[in-house]
């Protein structure tokens, strides 16, 4: 890796998160839903809502970019980039209403649970190029995660 390389570390292993010894995925996921739960209680539910977006659409271009950099030096999908994570579980958290620990803590399990086991075209996802590859299988699990949370609140509601 070059001198200048400190930006792709710090996006791509979730500043720092994808370092954890155990479970460095769960931890860059649970940073993320601390991020975005902290906010929840910072800005207003519509002000959330455009921030996490802007967070998705960030940071999904900031981690194709940092892990295509990184692949380089640590292999193909190296398990301390954890920006991935980050980005799928604030997809699923668009599904859950400002400041509701319940909610938040259902999205990041149900994006786990889809990241971990890859069903339903998940796995299929790794198989694309580079940075894209690392970034879409968590991109569809936060996806599946958004649609499971979004029709449960229908249900219950």
């Amino acid at each position: 890796m070059k001198k200048n390389s400190f930006l792709p570390v710090i996006i791509g292993t979730g500043f720092g998160s994808g370092f954890s010894p155990f479970a460095p995925g769960t931890a860059g996921a649970l940073l993320a839903t601390l991020i975005w739960f902290g906010l929840s209680y910072l800005v207003s539910s519509v002000c959330l809502l455009w921030l996490t977006v802007a967070l998705i659409l960030v940071f999904t271009l900031a981690g194709v970019w940092a892990a295509n950099r990184l692949e380089a030096s640590w292999g193909k999908d190296p398990s301390r980039v954890v920006v991935d994570e980050m980005v799928g579980v604030w997809i699923a958290l668009l599904a859950a209403p400002a400041g509701h620990v319940w909610y938040a803590l259902g999205a990041f399990v149900l994006f786990r649970l889809f990241d971990i086991f890859k069903p339903l075209g998940i796995r299929r996802m790794e198989s694309l190029p580079g940075g894209i590859g690392v970034m879409a299988d968590d991109i569809l699990s936060g996806v599946y995660g958004f649609i499971i949370l979004i029709v449960t609140r229908w249900i219950i509601s």
